[in-house]
């Protein structure tokens, strides 16, 4: 399960109802941030969330309506000792401008506070004990251009009744059973996890694009997954416009959402000059399941559960 709140949901710069883009992401406990515009700390004091245990940011790509938060974000962290280590995952042109941004930031010594740069390249960035995270390629203006995949680890549930059945008592045992692990009960018996687990349950799935001049790159690695974030920076009205600052609209991220087979999309990214519902109405009549993503909106999203 994962918890996700849209920190800021605006096109290139902000409105009086939108911050620019960023997006926080909660899984047991663990945060994740997802681009950090100019304006995301003071989204995170307002959303109540906090900066606990915020120690890694994922950037889709280098414009600065996408980092420019970031010198706040270190200088806050540096200030206060709240967090003492942050990791900044992004392409190589990303990272270049963050490095020159934070050499403005770090410069006093009032700011203390260690920045590892992480340079991302297609593949798995994160293995956790049940989490994965991984990148993949996509086309926008620029090299070094990602989109991200957050995915839960499979489960095997335990079966009480056939353990209860072949003597495994409750403690230790059965959790080095769920371990993968063989045991040897007291009266000689060596019980394998199969025998007491069920079918794997696929983990919840979640799906993170940002700027993208098309959706080709997208559908396979949303496949199935139960949310995918997209931009919907234009209506199809205005696809020239949008293949001219390579952005898709949002009837595109629908079309990507229905070829995949997502459970709901997410779409942010919404410029000025549309309003959240005409942006809805263009999406839902492709993909019904569709959200336009407000400020400070928070979903959960459960496998399978739209």
């Amino acid at each position: 399960m994962f918890e996700v709140c849209f920190l800021g949901t605006s096109a290139s710069a902000p409105s009086v109802e939108r911050n620019m883009t960023s997006t926080l992401l909660i899984h047991e406990g663990e945060r994740f941030l997802l681009d950090c515009a100019e304006g995301t700390q003071r989204q995170i004091l307002q959303s109540g969330l906090g900066f606990k245990d915020l120690r890694r940011i994922f950037l889709t790509h280098g414009h600065l309506d996408h980092i420019l938060g970031l010198g706040g974000i270190a200088s806050t962290f540096g200030r206060w000792e709240a967090i003492s280590h942050m990791e900044i995952y992004g392409g190589r042109w990303a990272l270049d401008r963050v490095r020159d941004l934070m050499k403005v930031v770090l410069r006093s010594r009032e700011v203390d506070i260690d920045i590892e740069l992480i340079e991302v390249k297609p593949g798995r960035l994160v293995e956790g004990k049940n989490l994965t995270v991984d990148a993949f390629s996509v086309i926008h203006r620029g090299a070094g251009c990602f989109g991200y995949v957050f995915q839960e680890k499979e489960k095997r549930p335990f079966l009480v009744e056939a353990a209860e059945q072949i003597g495994v008592p409750a403690g230790p045992e059965r959790r080095r059973l769920v371990a993968g692990e063989a045991i040897q009960l007291p009266n000689g018996r060596i019980v394998q996890p199969q025998e007491v687990l069920g079918e794997p349950i696929p983990g919840t799935k979640f799906v993170y694009v940002g700027d993208i001049a098309r959706i080709d790159e997208v559908v396979e690695p949303a496949r199935g997954a139960d949310a995918l974030v997209m931009e919907a920076t234009y209506l199809q009205e205005d696809v020239e416009i949008a293949r001219k600052f390579g952005h898709i609209t949002a009837a595109e991220s629908a079309t990507c959402a229905l070829t995949a087979g997502v459970k709901q999309l997410f779409l942010t990214h919404i410029s000025r000059r549309y309003s959240g519902p005409l942006v809805a109405g263009e999406a839902r009549a492709i993909f019904l399941d569709t959200t336009v993503a407000n400020d400070l909106d928070r979903a959960i999203i459960k496998r399978g559960n739209p």
